[in-house]
């Protein structure tokens, strides 16, 4: 039996078990191919955050018109007076002609993808309790008819996953603390995944978890859910483990230790049995997979000790500490470890692996390279082969600087690569401060004088009050130089595209309150230290930009272009009058690569945190991707605080971003040519 529901200017056919005609399978397979459709969280597995549509192109993007809106939390999920949060740090999918969605409160809505208009939503109850189980009801609601779930619960995530194996097609998301499973079309819960439609995320752990956290997307490779996320108990981090789930039915199918074991690999990197003292090595970020090699590629947080989520301090954690800070690559079907390469040892720098790694292919001296690449918070692209872990050019493990911490553990060596160069400043030297003006050069120089400051990797220090003591490190790049936004790529001519900001931080170690842990930073409990402004109300004492997009030729191994993003502090009274270009606006903003343009905001200013002073703003531009200038520009009614996406509908190519300022919600703005 066949139930039609009709849905605004939607008919939708449900059935248990339709089975599609094969024209109908092409169509869906052409729809994910060739762009009209963004299926992930960077568009396809490869987190590329690409689209070959060029409706939108360098000629017409001059008449992007804003074409409609919807609130983070739309009318039909709003709990009474409640508003939608201003950094919501979301990207919705698109495919069948509806757009979803994470609402501000955790739940996924389902919208008509030429009007925004709810469809379904999958609400969470609203008073505060445990989940509740599938409940579908109608309601009458002035977007429009349609069918309604309510579930747990939650958050907004920044992302969700969709599969289909083209008869079923599911959206499958983070709700609280469990993996739901909704059908695409209705919005209806399949009870024969998990419990009633959802897995609880605090089971199935090696030890008893009370919480869970994650606030990024899962990722469907095969007939896997692929799931981070950080599990705790009694305010105790607990080690990290990723796992996948059975699509189908939500069972449990395999647990990969980050923190490995005895009689596992890599547990010997955990000297004096740490491995027992230590949590975290977990996943925050997003994920990326190749759906031919049927594998994934998993940037790995730092660790912790179990008393404290710091990210400065390793005296509890002596040794080089597998998995944490490591692109670790999982065959998704087994979850067992294929490749894996760490890119800090040790970790006491709050540098754990970002975001989701970029899949491309491209050709290096005449040979051809299935790759992946791997931007970091300090500033370095990692590149290896994709199948192999094999780095594309060679990695150099070079000796940088120990510290003096009573009981800290250090690593001699980290990796640094031959190839591409670094697209952000790294180190603090004299040379690279602000020098506008000789007047804010020695202002510069008197700020950094209070702090010790050298290379990379320089480690944290303790802060010493006596006369000629200093305050601490000068962390540079800082801990949001990039983060969750990443890069995109282009895969026809291999090239990367990188946003990034200036971040320096302040790392000062003071005695910590917790007995069992010795040191912490100051203020305790903030993971990122204060921020190192600049002289006279500058964002930092560095020569700008202070916000940057860079183009990196993977096929060389070289930077082709770096611009300025935004006009920064230009107008600043101390330099105003120097009529200086642009300086590079300080945010968190991700990208959007078209056939010849990349699009990029300038994020956020609530709530975010590591920001600049003076960060964010709410200009969306398009850059010419050959040359890095800048082609068209919009104020949007906000910062934008997740990555934007494309699809095509009816002939018409659109552009959708979430936005958000300090005075302003969070919403989905779609733009689209007249």
């Amino acid at each position: 039996m066949r139930r039609v529901i009709t849905m605004g200017p939607l008919l939708m056919l449900v059935a248990a078990s339709a089975v599609l005609a094969p024209s109908r399978v092409r169509v869906i397979a052409q729809n994910a191919a060739n762009g009209v459709e963004w299926r992930a969280y960077a568009a396809t597995n490869a987190s590329a955050k690409y689209s070959p549509l060029d409706q939108i192109n360098k000629s017409t993007v001059r008449n992007l018109r804003i074409v409609w809106r919807q609130s983070a939390t739309p009318v039909a999920v709003r709990q009474g007076n409640a508003p939608a949060p201003t950094n919501y740090q979301h990207t919705p999918l698109m495919a069948g002609g509806l757009v979803y969605m994470s609402t501000g409160y955790g739940s996924v809505a389902a919208l008509d993808a030429s009007t925004g208009k709810v469809v379904w939503f999958d609400a969470r109850p609203k008073e505060p309790g445990p989940p509740t189980r599938g409940n579908v009801i109608r309601h009458d609601d002035p977007e429009g008819p349609g069918v309604y779930v309510v579930s747990g619960r939650g958050w907004a995530s920044r992302g969700l996953a969709y599969w289909t194996d083209a008869r079923d097609a599911r959206v499958l998301a983070l709700v609280g603390q469990s993996l739901v499973a909704l059908n695409a079309k209705t919005g209806q819960r399949y009870p024969g995944f998990g419990d009633h439609g959802e897995v609880d995320l605090t089971k199935g752990y090696d030890r008893p978890a009370d919480s869970f956290r994650w606030g990024a997307s899962p990722i469907v490779v095969g007939d896997i859910v692929v799931v981070g996320g950080l599990a705790s108990a009694g305010g105790r981090v607990l080690p990290g483990g990723i796992r996948g789930y059975d699509v189908r039915t939500g069972a449990l199918r395999w647990t990969f230790n980050t923190i490995p074991r005895p009689g596992e690999f890599g547990n010997d990197t955990w000297l004096n049995g740490s491995w027992e003292r230590a949590g975290a090595a977990g996943v925050w970020s997003v994920m990326s997979a190749d759906d031919d090699l049927g594998y994934v590629y998993i940037p790995v947080e730092s660790s912790a000790s179990q008393a404290q989520d710091a990210d400065f301090y390793g005296g509890q954690r002596p040794g080089s500490s597998l998995f944490e800070d490591t692109l670790l690559c999982l065959d998704a079907k087994s979850g067992k470890r294929v490749w894996h390469f760490q890119l800090v040892h040790h970790g006491l720098y709050d540098w754990d692996v970002p975001a989701a790694a970029n899949l491309v292919d491209i050709v290096v001296d005449g040979r051809r390279i299935k790759a992946v690449a791997q931007v970091t918070k300090q500033g370095f692209a990692y590149v290896f082969d994709r199948v192999t872990g094999v780095p594309v050019w060679p990695i150099e493990e070079r000796p940088v600087p120990r510290g003096d911490v009573p009981g800290e553990w250090y690593s001699p060596t980290q990796p640094y690569p031959t190839k591409p160069p670094a697209y952000e400043r790294q180190d603090v030297t004299v040379d690279e401060l602000v020098d506008f003006t000789p007047e804010l050069r020695q202002e510069a120089i008197k700020i950094i004088s209070q702090y010790r400051y050298g290379s990379l990797f320089t480690p944290p220090s303790v802060g010493d009050s006596r006369a000629g003591g200093t305050k601490g490190t000068i962390q540079r790049p800082g801990t949001i130089s990039t983060t969750w936004n990443g890069a995109g790529v282009d895969p026809e001519t291999g090239i990367l595209y990188v946003p990034s900001v200036q971040d320096p931080g302040i790392i000062e170690l003071v005695k910590s309150n917790d007995p069992k842990s010795e040191w912490t930073t100051n203020p305790l409990g903030l993971s990122y230290g204060p921020y190192l402004e600049g002289p006279r109300g500058l964002p930092t004492p560095f020569k700008p930009p202070y916000g940057r997009l860079t183009a990196i030729e993977l096929n060389k191994g070289i930077i082709v272009w770096s611009v300025a993003n935004g006009n920064g502090p230009r107008d600043n009274p101390a330099i105003k009058h120097l009529k200086l270009p642009p300086l590079g606006q300080g945010g968190r903003a991700s990208p959007l690569v078209t056939k010849t343009m990349v699009f990029l905001g300038e994020g956020g200013n609530d709530g975010v945190a590591g920001l600049p002073p003076g960060g964010g703003g709410k200009m969306f531009r398009a850059y010419d991707k050959l040359s890095g200038k800048v082609i068209w520009e919009m104020e949007l009614p906000g910062g934008t605080t997740g990555a934007p996406m494309t699809y095509m509908l009816n002939g018409k190519q659109y552009i959708v971003v979430a936005t958000g300022w300090r005075d302003t919600p969070g919403e989905l703005i779609a733009l689209a040519l007249p």
